[in-house]
Order: C-alpha cells, then sequence, then structure tokens
C-alpha cells in the first residue's frame, strides 16, 4: 500500500460554488501512481466547505447558493459571533451543513467519479481568500 499526502493552496475565489477537480488532480500528479485506492480530501477552514455534486451545468452552483442564502439568512442580529461581518456566522453554519472532507475513490490515476460528478469548493465568505486543502491518498 501506498499513502500520499500534499497540501495544496486553491486560488482566492468570491462567494460561492466552484469546480475544484482539476486544480486538485493538477496540483497532485502523483496521483497517477495510483492504480486503485481512496483520496479524502479535508479543507483546512471553517467558512467554507467541500462537496461532490454536478460538474456540467453551472446553474446547479447558482441554485445552490441561492439555497443556502436562503436557508441561513445573514440578519446580522440573529447572531452573537459578527465581528467578521454579516458572513461571519452564516459561513460557519454553512460550512456545519455541508461538512469539511470529501472521499473520492481513485481508479488507474485519477478520481473515479460518476459522468456529471466533480468536487466543490462552497466558499461562504464573500471574499474567502486562498483556501488550502489536505489530499490524502491510501492505494497500491
Amino acid at each position: 500500500m501506498k499513502i500520499l499526502q500534499k497540501e495544496i493552496t486553491l486560488k482566492p475565489r468570491d462567494r460561492g460554488f466552484h469546480l475544484v477537480t482539476n486544480e486538485i488532480l493538477d496540483a497532485m500528479p502523483e496521483i497517477k501512481e495510483i492504480t486503485k485506492g481512496v483520496a479524502h480530501v479535508l479543507i483546512k477552514h471553517t467558512s467554507a466547505s467541500l462537496s461532490v455534486n454536478e460538474n456540467a451545468d453551472k446553474t446547479v452552483r447558482q441554485d445552490m447558493e441561492s439555497f443556502f442564502n436562503n436557508l441561513v439568512p445573514e440578519e446580522i442580529d440573529m447572531y452573537a459571533h459578527t465581528h467578521e461581518g454579516p458572513d461571519d456566522m452564516t459561513a460557519h453554519i454553512k460550512a456545519s451543513i455541508i461538512g469539511s472532507s470529501v472521499m473520492v475513490p481513485v481508479t488507474n490515476g485519477t478520481f473515479n467519479f460518476g459522468t456529471w460528478q466533480g468536487i466543490y469548493l462552497c466558499e461562504h465568505r464573500n471574499s474567502g481568500g486562498k483556501r488550502q486543502v489536505v489530499v490524502t491518498v491510501f492505494g497500491t
């Protein structure tokens, strides 16, 4: 068994749901060494999250952003933790709902997704900045 691990810095993005599958794969060429395995991807932040979802139609990402904005409104008087702005506490709530990691099978040196799947960086801050993810791959 081989274990690979790499910390990757994702480029800064505005608030929303962004496909980062290729950015992760491009930053980790060592994954090509794995024939069969699994990748665990963890985001090292509490105001952004990761998800596996639709990779083809960008309106899905827009609708996800609209849904979560309605689910967790930015009414600053609702929250005590607001010293970084009205998107601060809401970002933490959204990140907790969606989650901080995903696991993806690795087959023949790449992620083994369904036809329409990819990894989303779910950026919940208006301007989150660079985001760090740790990718750990176990396989042969």
